[in-house]
């Protein structure tokens, strides 16, 4: 066979080079435009007004770093920051055991999943607003579920919401009831893309149920767990209308988070100022304990659970 003269021949450009089936800049141009609109220029007003003493009409005041000084110094304003702590951190431990364990179950091949699993995520699809008056009417001690069962789980007078412990974990029961379903879609999703090779090879080696959970789903959800967490405690740090339907911030201030605190401080008290020197500080620690997680976790690496395979 003939030799093509030397330099006749070209070398095709790779795809990743030419950059074919990469889209272009200005696709994200329309992102960027409603980020910047909508989260950007709003946060950016935000810190500016937590410098200055403004009621919600006229112009703001500045004030400089009084709100601040405020803010440091506030014993209610560090008591909503250690509630809402707890309530992240009990969130997280009682969310993820359950939404991962439901979505592995739910990826299985069992009989009657797919119904039981449409039924199961039934809170998922109402609103926040909605079950907290479902939830508040079950939980009135006159007339309510509670007062027949409140002996039973030491509420002689099926007051729960009334008890500082007992509002505390009604909150966090139902904020974890409503959104387990969610993070259970994502063990869901992620208990699918597991090759079925990999549960066959440690079964040949002798791996029950459990070693198997262990030892092959749980590495390989590994990505999906600190995603999950990720959405759990941002989610957690920002919790807010359940709260104000369920227990309005009680009794007293046992149940009054950042998100409550900033809401009753701008709209009850109408110190737009120091409101906004609440949420530039919610803003800050969410987003912090985020980045925080990722880098922790190594998730900022992305790399594949099904890498060598």
């Amino acid at each position: 066979m003939k030799e093509p003269p030397t330099g006749a021949v070209r070398a095709r450009p790779s795809r990743a080079s030419s950059g074919a089936g990469r889209p272009g800049l200005g696709w994200a141009v329309p992102g960027l435009l409603f980020f910047t609109l909508f989260a950007i220029i709003p946060m950016l007003l935000v810190v500016a007004l937590s410098f200055t003493s403004w009621q919600g009409l006229g112009l703001p005041e500045w004030t400089g770093g009084a709100n601040w000084s405020r803010l440091w110094e506030d014993p209610e304003m560090r008591q909503a920051i250690w509630l809402s702590v707890l309530l992240t951190g009990l969130s997280w431990l009682f969310q993820t055991p359950v939404a991962l364990l439901l979505g592995v179950w739910a990826a299985g091949p069992q009989r009657n999943r797919a119904v039981l699993s449409a039924i199961f995520f039934l809170p998922l699809l109402a609103s926040s607003v909605a079950l907290a008056l479902l939830w508040k009417s079950l939980l009135d001690p006159n007339f309510g579920l509670i007062a027949d069962i409140g002996p039973y789980i030491g509420f002689p007078d099926g007051n729960l919401l009334g008890d500082p412990q007992g509002a505390f974990a009604a909150v966090l029961f139902v904020a974890s009831w409503q959104f387990i379903p969610f993070h259970t879609l994502l063990y869901q999703g992620g208990a699918r893309q597991i090759p079925k090779s990999l549960y066959d090879a440690a079964y040949v080696d002798g791996a029950g149920t459990v070693r198997q959970f262990f030892s092959v789903t749980l590495p390989q959800l590994k990505n999906t767990v600190i995603t999950s967490s990720v959405l759990m405690v941002v989610g957690a740090l920002t919790f807010f209308d359940t709260v104000l339907i369920l227990t309005e911030g009680g009794p007293g201030t046992d149940t009054t988070i950042v998100p409550f605190l900033m809401y009753t401080t701008g709209f009850d008290a109408f110190d737009m100022g120091y409101a906004s020197a609440i949420a530039t500080i919610l803003v800050a620690i969410a987003t912090g304990v985020s980045l925080l997680l990722v880098r922790l976790t190594g998730f900022s690496a992305m790399r594949s659970t099904r890498e060598g395979m």
